[in-house]
C-alpha cells in the first residue's frame, strides 16, 4: 500500500522558509542567467516578427495551461495533513489527464484554425498544436509537484527546472542555428514537459494507481474551481495586451512589446513564483496564526523588493544603450515600453505576496473578485491606449493599472481579510529598498548627463544599492546567512 506524501521535514518553520528560498533563488539565478543569454542568441539570429508570432500563439495555448491545472495543484498543497489521503493524488492524476486530452483535441482541431483566421497568420494552425503537445502531458506532472512542494523539497524541484530549461535552451539555440526560425522559439516553449517528467517520477519514488474515489474530487475540486477561476482571471488581466497588440498592430511591434515584457515583467513573475512557491505552503500550516501570517507576509513583499527596484532601476536608467549594445538596433522600438514596464513592475512586486495569502487563508473567492474588479479597469483603458498609442499605450495602461492593483491590495488589508497591514507598517517594513533605490536613481540620473557607460552605471549601481542596504539591514541578513548554514 503507497503511503501519502504530505509530512514535511523536521525543524523550524524558519529553517524551511530558509533552505526553500534559498533554493528557489539558486534556481533563479541560473534560470534568469541562462535565459537571458538566450533570448540573446535568439534575438540576434531571429527577428521581431518571429518573436511576435510565437506570442500570438501562446495566448491560446497559455490560456489553456491554466485551464489544464483545473486548480487541483493548489489544492493539494493548501489541504492540512490530516485532510489528505492517497486518494486524493490518484483522483488527482487521473482528472488531470482525462482533461488534458480534451483540451489538447480541443486546441488542435477548433483554437489553431481559429487563431490563423483571428491574427491572418496560417502557420499558427500549424504552430499552435505543436504548443499543445505540453498541455496534454503536464498534468503528469502535477502531482508529483504538489508532493515536493508540500515537502517543501525545493532543492529537486530547483533541480528539475534548471536541468530541463538548459536542456531545451540549448536544443533551441541549436535549432536557430540551423534554421528552424520561429520553430526553435516554438521548442523552446514546450520541450521542458519531456524532460521532466522522468526526473519528477524519480524524485517523488511516487506511481499512479487506477483509483478515483468522487468524494477526492469534489473535495479537492471544490476549492480548484476558485482557484482556476483567479488564475483564467489572472491570465487574462497579465495576456490581453499581447492579443490585442498583435490583433491590432500586427507580429511586429508585438515581438518588439514581448522582448521588454521578457525583461522586465516575466523577471518580476519568475521573482514572486520562488518566494510564493515557498511561501505558500507555510501560510496555509499557518491559516490561524495572524500575527504569523502578518510577518511572512512583510518579509516576501520586502524580499521581493530587494531583489527587483536594483534590476528595474538600471532599466529606466539605462534601457537606450542597453538594448543598442545587447540587442541590436532593430530592437530599439522596445525601449521606451521596457522603461515603463519596468517602473510598473517596481508597483507590481509591492503585492507580491497577495495571491499565495489568499489561497494560503482559504479565500480563492475573494482571490477570485479581485481579478475580476481589476480586470474591468485594466481591459478597456488598455484597448484604448493600444488603439489611440500603440505599444506605447499598451505600456502606460500596465502602469496605471498596477497603480490600482497596489491600492486593491491595500483596501483588502485594511477592511476584509483578518490579516491586517496599515500603510505605515507596510512602507516602514520597506524602507531599506525604497532609500537605497532612491538614492541609486539619482546617481544613475547624474551618470547619464555625464554621458558614462551603461556597464558602469550598472556596476555603481549594484555596488551603491548593495551598500545601503547593508547599512541598513545587515543584521537581519546575516541572521538569515546563519539560518542557511545551519539547514538541516
Amino acid at each position: 500500500m503507497d503511503t501519502v506524501v504530505t509530512r514535511t521535514p523536521e525543524g523550524t518553520d524558519k529553517k524551511l522558509v530558509a533552505s526553500g528560498i534559498f533554493w528557489n533563488l539558486i534556481q533563479l539565478v541560473i534560470n534568469q542567467s541562462f535565459n537571458f543569454i538566450l533570448k540573446l542568441v535568439l534575438a540576434k539570429l531571429l527577428f521581431p516578427a518571429e518573436f511576435g508570432v510565437v506570442g500570438m500563439a501562446t495566448v491560446f495555448t497559455g490560456f489553456v495551461q491554466v485551464l489544464n491545472d483545473l486548480g487541483v495543484g493548489a489544492a493539494l498543497v493548501q489541504r492540512k495533513d490530516s485532510q489528505l489521503r492517497n486518494e486524493h493524488f490518484h483522483t488527482a492524476f487521473w482528472t488531470g489527464v482525462a482533461w488534458s486530452v480534451l483540451l489538447f483535441v480541443i486546441m488542435s482541431i477548433g483554437i489553431g484554425p481559429l487563431a490563423a483566421w483571428f491574427y491572418g497568420k496560417p502557420v499558427l494552425q500549424s504552430i499552435i498544436p505543436v504548443l499543445s503537445i505540453g498541455i496534454l502531458f503536464s498534468p503528469v506532472n502535477l502531482v508529483h509537484k504538489a508532493q515536493l512542494t508540500r515537502l517543501m523539497n525545493f532543492k529537486k524541484l530547483a533541480f528539475i527546472d534548471n536541468t530541463s530549461n538548459i536542456v531545451v535552451g540549448v536544443i533551441a539555440v541549436i535549432m536557430a542555428f540551423a534554421g528552424a526560425g520561429v520553430w526553435a522559439l516554438v521548442f523552446n516553449t514546450v520541450g521542458n514537459v519531456f524532460f521532466e517528467m522522468p526526473m519528477y517520477f524519480k524524485a517523488t519514488g511516487w506511481k499512479p494507481r487506477l483509483v478515483f474515489e468522487k468524494e477526492a474530487f469534489k473535495e479537492v475540486f471544490g476549492f480548484g474551481i476558485y482557484t482556476t477561476g483567479s488564475n483564467i482571471l489572472n491570465y487574462l488581466y497579465n495576456n490581453i495586451d499581447y492579443l490585442l497588440i498583435g490583433k491590432l498592430l500586427g507580429a511586429t511591434p508585438l515581438g518588439v512589446y514581448t522582448l521588454a515584457f521578457i525583461l522586465t515583467d516575466t523577471f518580476r513573475g519568475r521573482l514572486m513564483a520562488v518566494i510564493n512557491n515557498v511561501m505558500y505552503p507555510i501560510y496555509g500550516k499557518k491559516q490561524n496564526d495572524m500575527v504569523s501570517l502578518k510577518r511572512y507576509y512583510l518579509k516576501v513583499v520586502l524580499f521581493n523588493c530587494l531583489f527587483v527596484f536594483p534590476v528595474m532601476i538600471f532599466f529606466v536608467a539605462e534601457g537606450g544603450p542597453f538594448i543598442l549594445s545587447v540587442f541590436g538596433a532593430k530592437w530599439k522600438g522596445t525601449i521606451v515600453p521596457l522603461q515603463i514596464l519596468a517602473v510598473s513592475v517596481m508597483f507590481h512586486i509591492l503585492v507580491s505576496g497577495n495571491t499565495s495569502l489568499l489561497r494560503g487563508l482559504g479565500r480563492p473567492g475573494l482571490e477570485m473578485r479581485q481579478q475580476i474588479l481589476k480586470a474591468a479597469i485594466f481591459v478597456p483603458s488598455l484597448a484604448v491606449g493600444i488603439y489611440y498609442y500603440g505599444i506605447l499605450g499598451a505600456s502606460w495602461a500596465i502602469l496605471l493599472n498596477k497603480i490600482v492593483v497596489v491600492v486593491v491590495a491595500q483596501y483588502t488589508f485594511n477592511y476584509i481579510i483578518p490579516v491586517k497591514i496599515t500603510l505605515k507598517e507596510f512602507f516602514a517594513e520597506l524602507r531599506p529598498p525604497l532609500a537605497a533605490s532612491a538614492i541609486c536613481a539619482v546617481i544613475a540620473f547624474l551618470f547619464n548627463l555625464m554621458g558614462c557607460n551603461y556597464i558602469i552605471t550598472g556596476v555603481v549601481i549594484c555596488l551603491v544599492y548593495s551598500t545601503v542596504i547593508y547599512l541598513m539591514m545587515g543584521n537581519m541578513l546575516k541572521s538569515l546567512v546563519k539560518t542557511l548554514l545551519n539547514r538541516k
